[in-house]
């Protein structure tokens, strides 16, 4: 297989900059292209390329990576008529890093296939710190031969790199990541609010319990800003609402009841419901503490 030298960026966000980013420090030549051109204009000027449309990246690039945010986006930009797919040159690997739906992988590694083009779903885990300090865990599906070819660039961006399987093997392992998030992030504002309630000095229970049986990387890294009143996105509330219904999804294909699940979606689509659905995932704490 051809050695990457240039790699294509769709969606600089939260995440995806910092993402890019690294890639570039790493000696890539990196193109970019996102619907808000002002959110790349920090990575231009450190001197990746702007390119006007995804067709021109397709047409430019060695491997593209997606990074958007929902599977309507993931669609457009794989399977449009003026998407990936159609205009990539053969050999081109495509990476989808969007939390995505497992069927949709699916189709696209099938389309990609009959285009001579090596697809792979590619979800992480680890919010903004994770993608600023390129500790992301990255949970990859498709071919295993264009994972290893890949395996540079993810390198870059993540710690935890794993090789789950075949197409959909990924966002199957990502839908795990979010449902033991998701009742975990209940507990974790709970715990908040009951030391708070009871008189305690929160943080010095945070001293406690963070590196016993109840440790995590949410009461780690989000009960601090939960406490501190610090809601701004490392993770929107509204995709991960659109993360757990995919997973309820796929569960329920499988005939599968998850009530732990259920439970947090509905709390979140009520915290969306009172205008926090740009906030970050530790703004459930606000349910119990206005």
């Amino acid at each position: 297989m051809a050695q990457i030298k240039t790699v294509g960026f769709i969606g600089i966000g939260v995440m995806g900059s910092s993402m890019a980013g690294h890639l570039m420090d790493a000696g890539y030549d990196v193109l970019i292209y996102t619907r808000t051109k002002e959110k790349a204009d920090a990575l231009m000027r450190r001197g990746a390329k702007w390119k006007s449309t995804v067709k021109e990246i397709a047409e430019a690039a060695d491997a593209v990576i997606t990074m958007v945010g929902y599977p309507s986006d993931v669609e457009e930009v794989y399977l449009g008529e003026d998407g990936l797919i159609a205009h990539a040159a053969p050999g081109t690997f495509l990476i989808d890093m969007t939390t995505s739906k497992p069927q949709l992988a699916k189709e696209i590694d099938m389309k990609a296939r009959e285009k001579g083009l090596l697809a792979l779903d590619a979800p992480v885990s680890g919010g903004d710190a994770g993608a600023r300090h390129g500790t992301l865990a990255i949970m990859i599906g498709g071919e295993k031969t264009a994972y290893e070819a890949c395996l540079p660039l993810f390198e870059q961006m993540g710690e935890n790199i794993q090789y789950q399987g075949p197409a959909g093997s990924g966002q199957h392992t990502k839908m795990c990541n979010q449902i033991a998030i998701a009742a975990g992030m209940i507990g974790v504002a709970e715990a908040m609010v009951y030391a708070k309630k009871s008189g305690l000095d929160p943080e010095r229970v945070l001293k406690s319990i963070t590196t016993g049986a109840a440790g995590s990387w949410s009461l780690s890294n989000l009960a601090p800003r939960m406490l501190k009143g610090d809601f701004a996105p490392g993770f929107y509330v509204k995709h991960f609402i659109k993360d757990m219904g995919i997973a309820l999804e796929e569960a329920e294909l499988m005939g599968e009841e998850m009530p732990g699940l259920s439970l947090a979606k509905s709390l979140y689509e009520k915290l969306c419901e009172e205008g926090e659905e740009n906030s970050g995932t530790q703004s459930i704490y606000k349910l119990w503490v206005k």
